[in-house]
């Protein structure tokens, strides 16, 4: 049975699992089957396992891009309309709201569809064979406090993925295939604080993992407690590019009688999901009221360029970039010439860290808040599992360090984790 092959780590037969799992994320996607070999997780774009979530319209040739050849397409300069961050519109108002497409006016909910499929069609593609039921991942919560909005927003996703052709399914938590990816290399029984830090939402789970508990189908007791907030990955960026890119636009600068310029426009910008927005006509609008106000009007023309140009995602890529390399790294340059010769800022850890303090304390509160709940001690947590692209930041790490300092802290495939997680999910409901 297949369900030998996984759990003794032994291949009995030649198999594939009924149903995969689908980790549609804000930044990256992947799809986990189980199936013969030591790869769960298929091949989505040339030989890798994720596909960015992110998907540009190509209007000089008509043609539609997904993944990194869309990144590629928009950064090479083709004239069309990227769309990065779709997950985030889930449960907001902006999901029915609509965007210009080749000349057309589509809804976001109609993008989301589009880049599903095409998640959908490559999986196919990778297995060799329809992929009909299908276990997706979920944020603890879509929407922070707001249980209405959330059920709406499984619901929305829950109806595309079966527009697009999956006839059953059902979801998980993202954290807690994350929890079962992990178990998979136990010897010995845990208490796990999962992180899972994305694109879009930090999310948390407390699970007692062991090679026998494994064995369950019923895993409802080992389940201590979960909770979420919505704050990720492009929430770092965001208040990043608040912080240390958009001034050089404006953003914080005067007005002529001394007022702080209003702000809209700068943080439509600086949000993935939003970008496009800010270049529709109310936008264009607002930016001539901005710069009749602006006491520093050079500022307002980089800013205008930045919108003629589209160059929204240009900006924000180069600020995700910085993002990334102060992981590693005290300081870095955000370097900005390609599009205004000359312009530079430099960037360090430190003030990254002041930048997004908020946010920070808000995700390390619900950690703590999660172990209240649980009626679980700090230091009865064995490991701090990591996982997400949205753990690489080092102030966030070192702040939910800090609420469980006995615990083991270890990482798993920051992309691949839940993904893999979800397939073995997706085995044990549906065969």
């Amino acid at each position: 049975m297949i369900r030998a092959f996984l759990r003794g780590n032994v291949m009995v037969n030649s198999m594939f699992a009924r149903a995969c799992g689908v980790d549609f994320g804000t930044s990256n996607s992947t799809v986990g089957l189980v199936r013969p070999g030591p790869d769960i997780l298929l091949a989505l774009e040339a030989d890798k396992p994720t596909l960015p979530s992110a998907v540009f319209f190509n209007a000089d040739e008509g043609s539609t891009h997904f993944g990194r050849d869309a990144m590629a397409q928009y950064l090479e300069g083709y004239e069309g309309r990227l769309v990065r961050a779709l997950k985030s519109l889930l449960g907001s108002s902006l999901i029915d709201a609509t965007t210009e497409v080749a000349g057309q006016a589509r809804s976001f909910r109609a993008l989301l569809q589009t880049f599903i499929a095409e998640l959908k069609h490559r999986a196919e593609s990778a297995a060799g064979r329809s992929l009909d039921c299908a276990v997706f991942g979920r944020p603890v919560f879509f929407v922070d406090d707001k249980p209405d909005a959330d059920r709406a927003a499984e619901e929305v996703l829950a109806a595309i993925a079966r527009e697009v052709g999956f006839s059953e399914v059902s979801f998980q938590f993202e954290p807690i295939g994350a929890a079962y990816y992990y178990e998979r290399t136990l010897s010995r029984e845990e208490l796990v604080l999962v992180a899972d830090i994305g694109g879009g939402t930090a999310d948390f789970s407390l699970v007692r993992l062991s090679p026998e508990r494994a064995k369950c189908d019923e895993r409802r007791e080992d389940l201590l407690a979960n909770g979420g907030v919505h704050i990720g990955g492009t929430d770092f960026d965001r208040a990043l590019n608040l912080a240390a890119a958009m001034p050089l636009f404006g953003f914080g600068s005067a007005t002529k009688t001394g007022a702080s310029l209003p702000s809209p426009l700068f943080f439509q910008l600086a949000t993935w999901h939003t970008i496009p927005l800010a270049y529709s006509r109310p936008a264009w609008a607002d930016f001539q009221q901005l710069y009749r106000m602006s006491a520093e009007p050079a500022k307002l023309d980089r800013l205008a360029r930045l919108i003629d140009q589209r160059g929204g995602h240009w900006l924000a890529l180069r600020v995700e970039d910085a993002k990334i390399a102060l992981s590693d790294s005290e300081e870095t340059g955000l370097l900005l010439d390609e599009m205004f010769p000359g312009l530079s800022t430099q960037l360090s850890r430190e003030g990254f860290a002041a930048a997004t303090k908020d946010l920070v304390d808000r995700t390390a509160a619900t950690v703590a808040e999660l172990l209240r709940r649980a009626s679980v001690s700090a230091e009865a947590v064995d490991t701090l599992f990591f996982t997400g692209g949205g753990s690489g930041v080092m102030s966030l790490r070192q702040a939910i360090e800090a609420v469980v300092p006995h615990a083991r802290v270890c990482e798993g495939d920051r992309f691949g984790s839940i993904g893999s997680g979800l397939a073995l999910e997706a085995m044990r409901r549906y065969g």
